[in-house]
């Protein structure tokens, strides 16, 4: 995955990186000769060494979740199982998480290819309930989890509340979040005219409404200027925004999603 850590340090690395002064203690096997010869200064070698990089990945299961065909959650679950495997082929630590307006089940950090099947058997059976809470579930998830990396976040992001805390929750405490925002074709153009009654799918709120195509036109325009308004807030904050129709056949899905925020090395 990308945005891979790297520290300085004396010892086998995976490239030369700078020299520092040699203070006693240091191992003599890391002393650059060459430069003693040449300056008379006893200088370390100093090697960039990648450091181990964590990637979690945060999957949305509402009950907003539970719309489309195929299910906003089964297809969630498919790209979490896709990317969990890149990191681990990559030997990254990856953990994944799902949550509503709190974290629910979690799978511990894990590593290795041959551990991809612990992802399945963890996301298999999870299913759509309870209410999206992202400020209060993200806030939790930082909290609890010291070790900073990749958050990547799969979700519709349809919290009353708003996205922007709980995006803001992630980046506060220091973590580089993806936010992969997924929508169904109906929810962008939905097949309704005349008399109909909306029921909320978190809530169960219900409102009679006629529609009309006056009405039709500017709910479309108002779900474009959501979308809008998440991908123009994540562009100012510098975090990795992709869009998603599940309509989208997966293949051609889940290369987009690594190519669009270089989450492959």
């Amino acid at each position: 995955m990308r945005a891979e850590r790297r520290s300085k340090k004396t010892g086998a690395g995976i490239e030369f990186a700078d020299h520092r002064d040699y203070v006693p203690g240091d191992d003599f096997r890391y002393l650059d000769w060459n430069v003693y010869q040449r300056t008379g200064r006893l200088l370390v070698r100093l090697f960039e060494e990648e450091e181990d990089l964590s990637v979690y990945v945060l999957l949305d299961t509402s009950r907003s979740m539970g719309m489309g065909s195929p299910r906003k959650i089964d297809y969630g679950k498919k790209l979490a199982a896709a990317l969990g495997y890149v990191a681990l082929a990559n030997l990254d630590r990856v953990s994944i998480l799902s949550f509503t307006d709190r974290m629910e089940e979690r799978l511990a950090p894990t590593r290795g290819k041959n551990r991809i099947f612990k992802l399945f058997e963890f996301l298999r059976p999870l299913q759509p309930d309870g209410e999206t809470g992202l400020q209060d579930a993200l806030k939790t998830f930082a909290a609890q989890n010291k070790r900073r990396g990749i958050a990547i976040l799969i979700s519709d992001l349809y919290d009353p509340a708003g996205f922007e805390d709980g995006i803001n929750q992630l980046r506060y405490a220091k973590f580089e979040p993806y936010v992969i925002h997924l929508f169904d074709p109906i929810e962008v153009e939905p097949p309704l005219h005349g008399d109909v009654r909306l029921v909320d799918h978190e809530t169960g709120e219900a409102r009679d409404v006629t529609i009309t195509p006056r009405i039709l036109a500017k709910y479309k325009a108002a779900h474009e200027a959501y979308r809008k308004e998440i991908a123009d807030f994540c562009g100012q904050k510098q975090v990795a925004y992709h869009a998603l129709r599940t309509d989208v056949p997966f293949d051609e899905a889940i290369l987009s999603v690594l190519r669009s925020g270089g989450l492959v090395r």
